[in-house]
């Protein structure tokens, strides 16, 4: 290998990184003599990834519903991938705000055309024997989700509204975790007991959770955009960006599940309840739950007419 002027200052930078951290520059070169030339397979963890999938049933589409749900649970990391830039940017400018903002809403614009993978790509029929399987799991359990909503506004706006007015940014955060909107789907409406569904999913999460709210009190996506200067913040593409943000996920996303989950639990051919027992038309439905992020940046008519179906 000739020694030119370009390889000794990579060669330079490269002895200035190892000795930065305390580590011998010619080890490391020569560890690179009996390291493998990386593949696509090793890097991307191919045959891990494709051993993921484990079905209870011998129903083929039972393989395309596990598919399916991994492939959205791999988008959902990476929007909080981007939300984490965001929120812990040093020096937040509204062109990486706005480029971060509109990956996170392509994410989810590929979440809701996906839909059709399910809602054209599997038998009812198959659905409804494979899904007897599943109960009590229930997509309600996605920690993700409940982590990306958290990451994107203050916890007054995921709080059911029944008790929006008994909540402010002092109320314990495990009193505020009680009362999220998604609670109402987990619990009996009379007696206010937790499902089994619940009970567990707070078993695996709670902790996370109560971590995650606190972590993201001042730093969430609303609150990100509020610290903006004030040319920034009325800044018409970053604003659109935040308007389709909140859109995409709380409205077009939403419905796309929704009218997925009609077409297989809503048919005529079962009990028309979801696996976990929830009530899930009002759970899922924008209009019921009234989901918003961003409040402030929609007209009194936008909000009045929140989730309303054409």
């Amino acid at each position: 290998m000739t020694i030119n002027d370009t390889t000794a200052s990579i060669l330079d930078e490269i002895d200035q990184k190892f000795q930065k951290i305390n580590q011998k520059t010619e080890t490391h070169l020569e560890g690179l003599l009996w390291s493998k030339p990386i593949t696509y397979w090793d890097y991307i963890q191919t045959d891990a990834l494709l051993n993921l999938q484990i079905q209870r049933t011998t129903l083929p589409d039972e393989m395309v519903f596990i598919m399916y749900h991994q492939v959205n649970e791999l988008l959902f990391k990476m929007i909080l991938w981007e939300m984490h830039q965001i929120s812990y940017a040093e020096k937040l400018t509204t062109d990486f705000f706005t480029e971060r903002l509109m990956r996170i809403s392509r994410y989810f614009d590929m979440l809701t055309t996906s839909f059709d993978i399910m809602g054209d790509g599997m038998e009812v029929e198959q659905y409804m024997k494979f899904r007897n399987t599943l109960t009590p799991a229930s997509g309600f359990q996605s920690a993700q989700y409940r982590m990306i909503e958290i990451a994107s506004t203050d916890l007054i706006n995921l709080i059911d509204y029944r008790f929006r007015a008994t909540i402010d940014r002092n109320t314990p955060y495990e009193h505020a975790l009680d009362h999220m909107y998604w609670q109402a789907a987990g619990k009996d409406h009379q007696t206010g007991e937790k499902s089994y569904l619940l009970l567990e999913f707070e078993r695996k999460y709670k902790a996370s959770f109560l971590t995650q709210m606190e972590e993201y009190n001042t730093i969430n996506l609303w609150q990100k955009f509020k610290q903006l200067p004030e040319s920034d913040r009325e800044n018409p593409e970053l604003v659109k960006a935040m308007r389709h943000y909140d859109h995409t996920v709380n409205v077009t996303w939403v419905m796309g599940h929704l009218n997925a989950a009609r077409k297989y639990i809503d048919n005529g051919k079962g009990d028309g309840e979801a696996t976990g027992g929830s009530d899930w038309k009002k759970y899922m439905h924008p209009r019921y739950q009234r989901r918003i992020f961003f409040p402030e940046l929609w007209s009194e008519e936008e909000l009045a007419n929140w989730g309303v179906e054409n």
